[in-house]
């Protein structure tokens, strides 16, 4: 046993919930954002320019998500350079076989392959053959086994989501909001999460509305702390950055938290916001502004996640973009701020708590 761990230490081969469910998982998102969505938002606005060129790239960047993602992995795990160009070619076929849950099947499949390439990487006089075989034979073999029924598992678990929310709009649009919303603040990937669950529609909305809530509303309230730069950081970035805060006083999250059970049923119930871009979009609130753009990319030209649970292209007209402005910045910004000043009042939070370091 101890030569076992000896060499797993030497191959810095980690078997941990961080390892793989905060860096592989954040990684992912990452390769999803460099290829799916950057991608999506070029080939959708070429296409309203009627530039073709510009959509042939966005494309292109969408149709090297697989590789983008299993490479994106390989690095968080701090794969070798034989092992990481493999995993091009694993992340392909796992995405391919995986279909409508490919980012998850990606996921899983690229950790394995990458941990197999690692523990052989150096070990023979023919490293330049060996490495890339087994780590895309591994790789490969668990694409054509396992990729489609883990697809299979969680396009229904994600349909079994977005049909609840239509049955539940009220219920589902507060649960899918808060959960989603924490998801995006605690050190996890709600973008990936949104995209392994492929969460488009109603879902999607109430997804984005507990992610703007997070992100706006810690910017708002730690206004007075962090000034502009930290609006920015944390209304554009990530209101992970509050993390150390959450740490030392839990009670500085009730604001956003609670303004995202609102808001939530507000874009299911009200506006009926739904998200049919990428379903990588759901989970990135205001990150770059991404999530309203991809409500925007929704309405003109779904997703094919989204197409395929029936959403077509609409004509927003003024109630949609109401409801996308409202939820994604307005309302999240005021009843943050409400709640935030009254628990000030009641003494459960202070001047400086939301001071980033």
């Amino acid at each position: 046993m101890d030569k076992v761990k000896e060499f797993l230490a030497r191959k810095n081969i980690v078997f941990s919930a961080k390892r793989y469910g905060i860096d592989a998982l954040g990684a992912m998102a990452q390769g999803l954002f460099c290829s799916l969505l950057i991608g999506t938002m070029l080939r959708t606005l070429g296409q309203q320019l009627g530039w073709g060129m510009l959509a042939d790239i966005g494309g292109y960047a969408m149709s090297v998500s697989g590789p983008a993602m299993a490479v994106a992995i390989g690095y968080a795990l701090q794969a070798d350079p034989m092992v990481l160009f493999s995993l091009a070619a694993v992340g392909w076929a796992a995405n391919a076989e995986g279909g409508a849950g490919g980012p998850l099947a990606v996921l899983l499949i690229a950790i394995a392959a990458a941990e197999c390439g690692k523990a052989v990487s150096k070990e023979t006089k023919v490293d330049l053959i060996v490495t890339p075989a087994v780590t895309i034979f591994v790789g490969g073999v668990l694409a054509k086994l396992i990729a489609p029924p883990i697809g299979t598992a969680a396009a229904s678990f994600g349909l079994i989501i977005d049909q609840a929310t239509k049955l539940q709009p009220f219920w589902m649009g507060i649960v899918v909001s808060v959960l989603v919303g924490i998801a995006l603040t605690l050190p996890i990937s709600s973008a990936a999460i949104c995209s392994v669950l492929g969460l488009t529609g109603l879902a999607g909305g109430a997804a984005l509305a507990g992610c703007c809530a997070q992100m706006v509303g810690f910017a708002v309230i730690s206004f007075k702390e962090n000034g502009w730069g930290g609006l920015i950081s944390q209304g554009l970035g990530t209101s992970m950055l509050q993390m150390p805060n959450i740490i030392k006083n839990p009670r500085v999250w009730i604001a956003p938290i609670a303004a995202s059970a609102l808001t939530g049923p507000v874009a299911t119930c009200l506006f009926h916001l739904e998200m049919n871009g990428a379903p990588i979009n759901s989970g990135m609130g205001t990150s770059g502004l991404c999530g309203p753009i991809g409500v925007w990319t929704g309405w003109i030209a779904p997703s094919e996640a989204a197409a395929a649970k029936g959403a077509v292209p609409i004509v927003p007209g003024a109630m949609d973009w109401a409801g996308l402005i409202l939820i994604s910045f307005i309302l999240p910004a005021i009843l943050s701020l409400l709640i935030h000043t009254l628990l000030k009042k009641t003494g459960w939070v202070h001047d400086g708590d939301l001071k980033i370091s």
